[in-house]
């Protein structure tokens, strides 16, 4: 048994989806979380900054001891896995878990990938995606303005702006016929439920979020990683801007009140 906590990044509140997941599947694991909300958008920036801004997120979270790193943002785990490669810790992203979740659940095998710039330029989850089903057409979109919906909490299943932006990025997937989506960027699966409905019932969405938790699970169980089973985990939130609209929006998305679990810290000083 190991009672080290988890660690895991994001560039702001996306990461929460994996955060989320992982409350309910790994209900005995202490998780310390950092938000880069000073500095997100990470999906815009170019790959070395990406890089750079990835390795100082993690060398803030080593200093906790973590057992494992999980990157929960889809630009890391897509243009900066190589980063996650050296860790000395087990440590994952989004990628692998999710491709090969969406490789099996697809039945007419067209796949749709919703990410960031960065995500979708990289075509990681694509390369992901053929090693398991090598048949699969995979239709990639770019949908920036996602990210800066949910971190300024606009989620609502009947806001009409984000059902607008939603459509407007989701009509080439849709006219592709693809069956199954990845909701490549961590922040998306928080705005599923608009993203379900455009989509339509039949189309399955692959939960980033849900996928990596479950991958984190079993990465745990295989390493006797694992808490003792009578642990009640806890979560531990730092941001690198002010607190507040962070912890607001982490109320709803987590069923909790996270305001004194909530700090800010200088990103800066682990450079």
């Amino acid at each position: 048994m190991d009672k080290r906590p988890i660690g895991v990044f994001d560039s702001g509140l996306g990461g929460l989806s994996t955060v989320r997941a992982m409350k309910k599947i790994l209900p005995n694991e202490d998780i310390v979380y950092f938000g880069d909300t000073g500095r997100v958008p990470y999906g815009s920036r170019s790959n070395e900054t990406i890089e750079t801004y990835a390795a100082q997120d993690i060398k803030f979270l080593e200093t906790f001891s973590c057992k494992m790193i999980v990157a929960a943002c889809g630009t890391v785990s897509t243009t900066a896995a190589h980063v996650l490669d050296k860790l000395s810790e087990p440590a994952t992203g989004i990628t692998k878990p999710s491709a090969k979740a969406a490789a099996m659940a697809t039945t007419n095998n067209i796949i749709g990938v919703m990410g960031t710039s960065a995500t979708v330029n990289s075509n990681a989850f694509e390369a992901e995606i053929h090693k398991t089903n090598p048949e699969a057409k995979v239709v990639s979109v770019a949908c920036p303005l996602l990210v800066s919906l949910v971190e300024n909490n606009w989620i609502d299943i009947d806001d009409e702006v984000a059902n607008a932006t939603v459509k407007r990025y989701i009509k080439p997937i849709i006219e592709a016929g693809a069956d199954t989506i990845i909701l490549g960027c961590t922040h998306f699966p928080i705005l599923a439920p608009i993203i379900q409905k455009v989509a339509g019932g039949y189309v399955k969405l692959i939960d980033t979020g849900y996928e990596e938790a479950m991958y984190v699970k079993d990465v745990l169980r295989k390493n006797n990683l694992e808490n003792e089973s009578t642990h009640i985990g806890s979560r531990k939130y730092y941001v690198s801007d002010k607190t507040q609209n962070f912890c607001s929006v982490a109320n709803i998305l987590l069923g909790e009140d996270i305001e004194s679990k909530c700090e800010f810290i200088d990103i800066f000083k682990y450079i």
